[in-house]
C-alpha cells in the first residue's frame, strides 16, 4: 500500500529553539559569553518537515503536534505555513505554554547542548494523530522521553508511541522513529516495545548502543564493529527492514537480509562548521528522502551525509539545508572522509 502513496507525515515535537552561540560550554559555577542569538522552530517533527521541504519543495509534507495558545505557538504555526507544510493537525492548547529549548552551540567544538521546557508537549496523546485522510508514504515520529503522555502506557499498549506507530502502519504508512540522548535504560525501555512497529530506524552511535545495551564508542571514538553488532541485535527484535547508524566519520546501513552498506561522511572544512545543531535531523531527512524516491542505499547515505554537512554551516537546525541536488554538489566539492580504520 505504501508504494501508492507519496510524501511525509511528521509527528511529535514542535518547539521554539532559542539558538545561542557561545565560546564554549562552561563548567558549573563558571561563565561563557553568548555571541549570537536567533529564534527558530525546532524539534523532530518540525525539523524533518522543514528539511524535507528544503530538499524538495514539491514534496508533500504533513505534520502532527501541539503548541500553546501563545506567541511561540503562533510563531511555529507561521513557520510551518512559510514552508508550505500541512499543519492542520497541530493542536493548540490553553493549558500550557509552547515547548521551548535553549540550544547552546560551542564555537570551540561545534557541539551543542539542549536544555528544554516541555510545556504543551506533555499533553500530546495518541488521540491527536488522525491518519484517516493522509496520503503520506513515510511517517517520522519523535521524540521519546520528553512527551509525558506518549512515554506512558496507553490503553493496553506499553506506551503511547506504540499506539501511534500501530495507527500509522494500519493507515498504510512506513514508519521511522527519531530518538534523543536521554538516560540509556529509560530510552531502551520506551523504544524496545516500538521495534515491532517500525520499518526504519535512523540513529547515532550512542543511541544504537543504548538500545542494544552495548558500548559503541569509547572516549569519543566510534566502535564501528560494535555499532554493526548492535544494529543486528535491534533487527532481531523487531520488524525493521533497515537500521542506519551515523557517526562523525561515516554511517552504516544494515538491512534485514544482512546486507551492510557503509559510506564515509563529507570532509567539511573546519572553517565552515558553525554548529551541529540539527545535523542529525538533516541526516535523517536526506536518508528518508532517498528511500522515498527508491534510491539504492549507498546513494541514500550519500545524500544523508550531504544534508548533514550543509546543516553544519548554520547555528539553527534547518537554515542552511538546501535542495538535495545542491547538497550533493556541496559534498562533492568538499570531498569525502576516508573510511575509519
Amino acid at each position: 500500500m505504501a508504494g501508492t502513496r507519496r510524501g511525509f507525515v511528521t509527528g511529535g515535537t514542535w518547539c521554539v529553539d532559542l539558538n545561542k552561540m557561545i565560546d564554549f560550554w562552561p563548567p558549573e559555577d563558571s561563565i561563557a559569553e553568548i555571541h549570537q542569538i536567533d529564534v527558530r522552530g525546532g524539534g523532530s517533527a518540525s525539523n524533518l518537515a522543514i528539511d524535507m521541504k528544503k530538499l524538495d519543495p514539491a514534496m508533500p509534507v504533513e505534520t502532527v503536534g501541539i503548541v500553546g495558545d501563545d506567541e511561540n505557538g503562533r510563531f511555529l504555526l507561521s513557520h510551518a505555513d512559510s514552508f508550505g507544510i500541512d499543519r492542520r493537525q497541530i493542536a493548540i492548547t490553553k493549558e500550557l505554554p509552547t515547548q521551548f529549548t535553549d540550544c547552546f552551540g560551542s564555537k570551540r567544538t561545534g557541539r551543542r547542548t539542549h536544555i528544554y521546557y516541555a510545556g504543551a508537549a506533555a499533553l500530546l496523546t495518541p488521540d491527536h494523530f488522525d491518519f484517516s485522510r493522509t496520503s503520506g508514504r513515510i511517517f517520522h515520529l519523535g521524540l521519546p522521553g520528553i512527551h509525558r503522555v506518549l512515554d506512558s502506557p496507553w490503553q493496553g499498549d506499553a506506551n503511547g508511541w506504540v499506539t501511534v506507530l500501530k495507527k500509522a502502519r494500519a493507515a498504510g504508512m512506513l514508519t521511522n522513529f527519531e530518538l534523543v540522548m536521554i538516560e540509556p535504560q529509560r530510552l531502551a525501555g520506551i523504544i524496545r516495545p516500538c521495534l515491532p512497529h517500525l520499518d526504519y530506524l535512523i540513529v547515532n552511535d550512542w543511541e544504537i548502543g543504548a538500545l542494544a545495551d552495548q558500548r559503541t564508542y569509547d572516549e569519543g571514538v566510534t566502535n564501528i564493529a560494535a555499532c554493526l553488532e548492535a544494529a543486528r541485535h535491534v533487527l532481531k527484535h523487531g520488524s525493521i527492514s533497515l537500521v542506519v547508524v551515523h557517526f562523525p566519520k561515516g554511517a552504516i546501513a544494515v538491512a534485514r537480509d544482512g546486507t551492510v552498506t557503509q559510506q564515509p561522511s563529507v570532509r567539511v572544512p573546519q572553517s565552515a562548521i558553525v554548529s551541529a545543531n540539527g545535523a542529525g535531523d538533516a541526516f535523517a531527512a536526506g536518508m528518508l528522502y532517498g528511500l522515498h524516491e527508491g534510491w539504492e542505499v549507498r546513494r541514500c547515505l550519500a545524500l544523508a551525509h550531504a544534508s548533514a554537512a550543509a546543516s553544519l554551516r548554520g547555528a539553527s537546525t534547518t537554515d542552511t539545508v538546501e535542495h538535495w541536488q545542491t547538497c550533493l554538489q556541496l559534498a562533492e566539492g568538499w570531498g569525502w572522509n576516508d573510511w575509519p580504520a
